[in-house]
């Protein structure tokens, strides 16, 4: 009960932090189409359907097109002040502007349900097995992804229904540490005191059903790579 208490609390302190940062993201308005031109530097893993880092971990890059604009300006952000640590994706958010990341924040939020491999179609919801609700209700994943793992109580949370187990998997465990001595990590106060309740089998048990629901998220492939 003391730990369920103390997750809730993490979650208000991190409701009211995310108001905080909603209000001063709306100061900047991102620009889809100007956006468009911005994204030289991330079609070359985003823009592949099913591509793999292999550097510093290896695993599927996460499907961005149909994500929240707020949750992908929130997460370059996060890699530019280094409360996430990933070589390559703080080198590309450092090189970006506030006004540059709100517009590449609405790109790949504009693309939903411009086509890609479709998962909703292709995959249809289906209820947890036994041990993976307990694990869902323990975490209380529900609080902030939603049922289904699709619709977000807050545009600044993710959508990760869908998303590659691979990538799932990589990034739970990359909250459970802040990555010093590190390449990777994540600093979150919800997240790690969520996936640090779990052993890493438990995370690859979430990550491998949250990656079977039927979801938004999709990779649309660059004209170039078709």
């Amino acid at each position: 009960m003391k730990q369920y208490l103390s997750i809730l609390g993490a979650l208000l302190v991190a409701s009211v932090t995310s108001v905080a940062s909603s209000a001063a993201a709306q100061e900047i308005k991102g620009d889809a189409q100007a956006g468009s031109g911005k994204v030289a530097m991330c079609i070359g893993c985003h823009g592949i359907q099913g591509y793999q880092a292999s550097f510093p971990e290896v695993y599927k890059v996460p499907k961005i097109s149909g994500q929240n604009a707020p949750y992908i300006a929130s997460a370059l952000q996060a890699y530019k002040k280094g409360e996430r640590r990933h070589p390559t994706m703080r080198g590309i958010a450092d090189s970006l502007s506030d006004q540059d990341i709100a517009d590449v924040a609405a790109y790949y939020a504009n693309q939903a349900g411009q086509g890609g491999q479709g998962s909703a179609a292709a995959v249809k919801a289906h209820d947890p097995a036994p041990d993976v609700a307990a694990l869902i209700a323990k975490g209380a994943c529900f609080s902030c992804h939603g049922e289904g793992f699709a619709k977000p109580l807050d545009p600044s949370y993710p959508k990760v229904a869908g998303q590659y187990p691979d990538y799932l998997f990589s990034a739970l465990k990359a909250y459970q540490h802040d990555g010093a001595g590190r390449l990777v990590g994540r600093s979150n106060a919800v997240m790690a005191g969520m996936a640090k309740q779990f052993t890493t089998a438990e995370l690859k048990q979430l990550a491998g059903y949250i990656g079977s629901l039927p979801g938004p998220l999709q990779t649309i492939p660059e004209q170039r790579f078709r």
